[in-house]
């Protein structure tokens, strides 16, 4: 006998516990208008993931317990649909990440998750007990499993399913996104889901939650190893597939997607669920003519509409007449608000309010540096006035190595393209113009710069992107030794300068706005180094 098996892969609201009942509600009856037996959320699918601290209060446990028996109810008149719900649990003064089969105005049982990852961007010990029993049910025939997320990537709780006699394992998900994730995720479950002669459903979680990006891209695999179904990515979706005996149908499969084109609906998808689930009514972008804020610019559009994003350009005297003239291009390419602020006044101002104290020292970053800052206090005050939310256009390259200045160009709530290194941002623009014409060519073309005294660039003070990039991912993101950097290839001064100005840029990246996280360790929640430190290497 088949048996339908929906996989709802939901954008849930942290702490939105009747809105997200109300989506999972909705996605249960379009499911069952398909004939589905089982419908699979997504991991914690009824509060929201990561939920963290609020773990560690009474009242969370006590209203998820409500909006549980509230949804029990309201699913009752579904017959015979089995609804696999993420929650947590507060049992006998132990806390677990738990999922629920809910079917016919009860509850069927419920399944607690043996493997608390506690690593990069995970800390599930803090909050959560591991539970080491597996919970199998079976419908038409079919012996279900189920675990959560982490204990997939191990073979000690799948194997525990199969022995307890399950053919297919139900997998709810709150799996964050990072570039190749998606390839990775199959990998893993091929080694610890497939060996064990299990067909598998993967529910992954959708949305952008504070840095985090949940990337969706669900998938069924079957006990071969072979993806038999693929939902979308950094979208809502409900998707079917058919299992006879344990073996799921074979759906056609969309093809891979660039990793460009992931990226960028990954920013897109972030920008949009934090403005809106946090309630802005908008955004604003310093807009400089350059290409940082051109694709943090073309990501608002994007995600919110060009009606909500507002662009200002705010020149010195040291900046290009082009940089004018593209900002105003790019601003009527994409349609939105655009405004010119000159800073001269101000900056004389400063200038003249300090001339005592500078008399006799010469010109020096202090100068460039209060040109930036003349510009965040402009950009906060119609922030404050408006109530839209700055977006910072710092890329990682510039935020690992300190080219950036702290209440300046920092200043804002949220950092699009802050886990995005400057050689990607080039490729992401060459992208988004692939699909329309919004960058102006120039903006790609011209020499990076500042423009914070006469005729600089970028590389005036900073090695080639290409170099400070590589030697970035090689000692930030995958953790290699000097000496491994260096057998790359890269000199020894750019591997010495680079090292030692990500090390000493730790004060001004914890004063830094949260920013969209798109690989395995971005600047954050799984970059955990110490201001004060004399250790070298």
């Amino acid at each position: 006998m088949t048996v339908k098996v929906a996989i709802a892969q939901i954008n849930s609201i942290l702490g939105d516990l009747a809105g997200n009942a109300e989506k999972i509600d909705a996605f249960a009856r379009r499911a069952a208008a398909q004939g589905a037996d089982i419908v699979v959320t997504p991991e914690l699918s009824l509060v929201g993931y990561p939920p963290e601290d609020l773990l560690l209060r009474e009242a969370f446990y006590a209203k998820t317990d409500k909006a549980l028996e509230a949804l029990i109810l309201r699913l009752a008149n579904l017959k015979g649909l089995h609804v696999v719900v993420g929650h947590p649990v507060l049992h006998d003064g132990k806390r677990y990440n738990a999922a629920s089969v809910l079917v016919d105005g009860r509850l069927l049982g419920t399944y607690r998750k043996y493997d608390l990852p506690n690593y990069t961007v995970f800390d599930e010990k803090r909050y959560f007990s591991s539970a080491d029993e597996p919970f199998v049910f079976d419908v038409k025939g079919t012996r279900f499993g189920i675990n959560i997320c982490e204990d997939t990537w191990s073979s000690h709780a799948p194997a525990r399913a199969r022995a307890a006699g399950a053919q297919v394992l139900l997998v709810p998900n709150g799996s964050p996104y990072h570039m190749k994730k998606p390839h990775l995720r199959h990998d893993v479950m091929r080694d610890n889901v497939s060996r064990q002669n299990l067909a598998l459903v993967y529910a992954n979680l959708v949305g952008g939650q504070d840095e985090l990006i949940f990337d969706g891209n669900s998938f069924v695999m079957d006990a071969a190893g072979r993806v038999c179904a693929q939902l979308k990515h950094c979208e809502e979706d409900l998707q079917l597939v058919e299992f006879s005996d344990g073996v799921p149908s074979r759906d056609a499969l969309m093809p891979d997607m660039p990793i460009e084109a992931q990226v960028y609906e990954a920013l897109v998808l972030g920008v949009r669920d934090y403005v809106c689930k946090n309630g802005f009514p908008g955004v604003l972008i310093g807009l400089s003519g350059g290409v940082d804020s051109a694709l943090t610019l073309a990501v608002a559009v994007d995600a919110l509409g060009a009606e909500k994003v507002r662009a200002v350009m705010m020149p010195s005297p040291y900046t290009a007449e082009i940089s004018w003239l593209d900002s105003r291009d790019m601003a009527a390419r994409v349609g939105v608000r655009y405004d010119e602020i000159p800073i001269l006044e101000c900056f004389t101002a400063f200038r003249a309010t300090l001339e005592r104290e500078f008399k006799g020292l010469k010109q020096d970053t202090t100068e460039e540096n209060i040109q930036a800052r003349i510009r965040g206090t402009l950009l906060m005050a119609l922030s404050n006035k408006y109530g839209s939310i700055v977006l910072t256009t710092g890329n990682k390259s510039e935020m690992a190595v300190g080219y950036c200045t702290l209440y300046g160009d920092m200043a804002g709530g949220f950092a699009v393209i802050k886990d995005i290194a400057k050689t990607l941002v080039y490729r992401l623009c060459d992208y988004r113009n692939s699909i329309s014409d919004v960058i102006p060519k120039r903006i790609l073309t011209r020499a990076p710069s500042a423009e914070l005294r006469p005729d600089q660039t970028d590389q005036d003070s900073l090695p080639p992107y290409e170099v400070l990039d590589g030697i970035m991912q090689m000692y930030m993101e995958e953790n290699r030794s000097i000496a491994e950097i260096l057998d790359a290839g890269y000199r020894k001064d750019d591997v010495e300068r680079v090292t030692r100005l990500i090390k000493i840029n730790e004060y001004k990246r914890r004063q830094a706005p949260i920013g969209i996280r798109i690989t395995h360790r971005a600047f954050g929640r799984d970059w955990r180094y110490p201001i004060t430190s004399k250790f070298h290497e």
